[in-house]
């Protein structure tokens, strides 16, 4: 029997950690210290597009830490959030995280995530999820309480909310697969494992 390839995620993720484990695998993790900002800054002043985006950080990703795994697939994703061609970032502060909402809120914007596999020193598999988000009409003083309610988990998200919890309830209509939401294209992902030989039904 082949020994199915190992998989290293490219990523310190706990959420993405969380998801591949919970589908049954147990990649290994490995911070890929990628200058992100400096990525995302200089696509942006060539016009890239945020799921374009999305995808090059996930190739970054994953190229860095495959230079020293050769040997093993490796996982590189990364996740955009897109108000009609405004890219936003994860929040700085608090105040930040309310100014962010209350441009979302009333608003439909898209999720793109990413995902690149990298073996041998080729990308041999990338996939970009995409999600649209409608977001109910919210108050000032609903956004506030939210955030602070909420701070601890949304500090890390990319649109400062959690679909997985309380999050659920700012939208009023979502198109697109939950792991999408959440910073993975799960399921074609896996669908590639399985293919490939790396994941075991």
């Amino acid at each position: 029997m082949t020994t199915p390839l190992k998989l290293i995620l490219a990523s310190t993720s706990p959420i993405r950690q969380q998801l591949l484990q919970a589908a049954g695998l147990s990649p290994q993790v490995a911070p890929p210290r990628v200058d992100e900002e400096m990525i995302t800054t200089a696509m942006l002043a060539d016009g890239a597009s945020p799921r374009d985006i999305a995808d090059a950080l996930a190739q970054a990703k994953a190229q860095k830490v495959a230079n020293h795994h050769p040997n093993a697939l490796v996982l590189g994703c990364d996740q955009t959030l897109d108000l009609g061609g405004a890219l936003f970032s994860k929040p700085q502060s608090q105040d930040d995280a309310q100014d962010q909402l209350h441009r979302l809120q009333g608003q439909t914007h898209h999720i793109f995530s990413a995902a690149v596999v990298f073996y041998q020193g080729q990308a041999v598999w990338r996939h970009v999820g995409h999600a649209r988000m409608t977001m109910r009409p919210l108050s000032r003083a609903v956004i506030g309480a939210y955030v602070v309610a909420n701070w601890d988990s949304i500090r890390h998200c990319v649109g400062c909310y959690k679909i997985e919890d309380k999050g659920v309830q700012l939208f009023s209509e979502i198109e697109g697969d939950i792991f999408t939401i959440q910073g993975i294209p799960l399921i074609p992902l896996i669908n590639y494992l399985v293919l490939r030989g790396a994941l075991a039904l």
